[in-house]
C-alpha cells in the first residue's frame, strides 16, 4: 500500500487549474482509444432505514495505459447521521500491470470534472463574447461551475439563485475576490432574460428554466436533475433550442430533462445535434450563429473521471 498515492479532497480543491483540466477532458473526448462500458447501478436493501441504498460503479480504461473505476454509494437517510447522502472513492489503475496507482476522494474529483465538462461544452456552444452568467443552485457544484465557465468566456457579471437566499449570499462572499461581479437574486425571473449563459445544478422535479423567458443567443447548461423524474427546463426551452448532450450513452435516458420530452414526443432522438465526443473530435459543429439558443444536458461520464484522475495523479506525483 505504501506505493499507492492517497489523494484527498483538499489536494484536489487546491490544485485545480480549470483551463488545463478542460483541455485534458477535451483530449479524452477526442480520443478513439478510451473505452467506457455502461455504468453499473445496483439498488440494495438497507433494513435499518427501510429504504434502498444504491451502489454505482463507473469504470473506464485506456488499454495498456491507465484505467479506473469510481465507486459511489447513495444512502438517502444519511442526513440524520450528519453524513452526506452520496459518498465515493476513485481507484486509479495501471492498465498494463493492473496495480493500483492512486485512491482519490470522489467528491471533489466529481465536482471538478463535472464543471470542466460543462465549460468544455460552453467553449463550443456559448457565444465567444458571453459576459454574464446566471447560476441556479447553491450546492457544491455551483462555485465550480461559475469558475469553470469564467475560465472559457469573458464573464463579468454573475447572478446566483437558490431556494435558500442566505446560501446564495454566502457564495457571493466566497467568490468576492474573483474578476467578476457576483450578486444573489431572490427570483430567477429577475435576470434569466438578461444573461448570456444559464447554468443550473439542482435536484428540482419541476422546471426552473422556462422557455418563455429565453432570448436569442443564450446558452443553457443543465447539470442537475439526474433522475428520470427530475427536470430543470421545460418543453418550450427545448423546442426553442439546439440540443446537445454529454454522451448518447447516458444522456438520452438518465435525466428527465431529455427522457421526459423524448417519451412524450416533444423532441425526437434525431433532434439531438451532437454529444461531446462529436464536438471534441470535430465530427459535428456546435453553435451555428449568434442568434441560436443552445441547450446542453450533462449526466456525467466515466471518461471524465479517468481524465481528471490522471490529471490530479500527475500533479500529486510531481508535487
Amino acid at each position: 500500500m505504501k506505493d499507492i498515492a492517497l489523494i484527498p479532497d483538499a489536494f484536489i480543491e487546491q490544485n485545480t487549474h480549470f483551463p488545463t483540466l478542460i483541455s485534458k477532458l477535451k483530449d479524452a473526448f477526442a480520443s478513439s482509444t478510451i473505452q467506457v462500458p455502461m455504468r453499473h447501478h445496483h439498488d440494495f436493501p438497507n433494513p435499518k432505514e427501510n429504504i434502498d441504498s444504491t451502489l454505482l460503479l463507473m469504470p473506464a480504461w485506456n488499454p495498456g495505459k491507465e484505467a479506473g473505476v469510481k465507486m459511489v454509494t447513495v444512502s438517502p437517510n444519511n442526513g440524520k447521521y450528519n453524513l452526506p447522502a452520496i459518498q465515493g472513492t476513485y481507484l486509479y489503475l495501471d492498465a498494463h500491470k493492473g496495480s493500483v496507482k492512486a485512491i482519490l476522494a470522489a467528491k471533489a474529483l466529481t465536482a471538478k470534472r463535472t464543471a470542466a465538462a460543462s465549460a468544455l461544452a460552453s467553449s463550443y456552444l456559448s457565444r465567444e463574447d458571453a459576459s454574464s452568467l446566471l447560476m441556479i443552485g447553491t450546492g457544491a457544484l455551483s462555485t465550480n461551475l461559475i469558475l469553470a465557465h469564467a475560465s472559457v468566456r469573458p464573464i463579468k457579471e454573475v447572478y446566483i439563485w437558490g431556494r435558500n437566499f442566505q446560501k446564495a449570499q454566502a457564495i457571493c462572499k466566497e467568490l468576492i475576490k474573483e474578476d467578476f461581479n457576483i450578486t444573489a437574486v431572490k427570483e430567477i425571473s429577475e435576470v434569466v432574460s438578461k444573461v448570456d449563459i444559464i447554468s443550473s445544478a439542482t435536484l428540482s422535479k419541476t422546471p426552473l428554466v422556462l422557455g418563455k423567458h429565453l432570448k436569442p443567443g443564450q446558452h443553457i447548461d443543465l447539470v442537475g436533475a439526474y433522475k428520470k423524474d427530475m427536470r430543470e427546463a421545460d418543453d418550450e426551452a427545448l423546442i426553442k433550442s439546439s440540443v446537445f448532450i454529454d454522451t448518447y450513452q447516458g444522456g438520452l435516458k438518465e435525466s428527465g430533462d431529455i427522457a421526459i420530452p423524448l417519451n412524450s414526443g416533444t423532441i425526437q432522438e434525431s433532434d439531438i445535434k451532437a454529444d461531446l465526443f462529436e464536438l471534441c473530435s470535430e465530427k459535428k459543429q456546435g453553435r451555428q450563429n449568434q442568434e441560436e439558443i443552445t441547450f446542453f444536458k450533462s449526466v456525467g461520464h466515466a471518461l471524465e473521471d479517468l481524465a481528471a484522475a490522471s490529471y490530479y495523479y500527475k500533479i500529486f506525483k510531481n508535487d
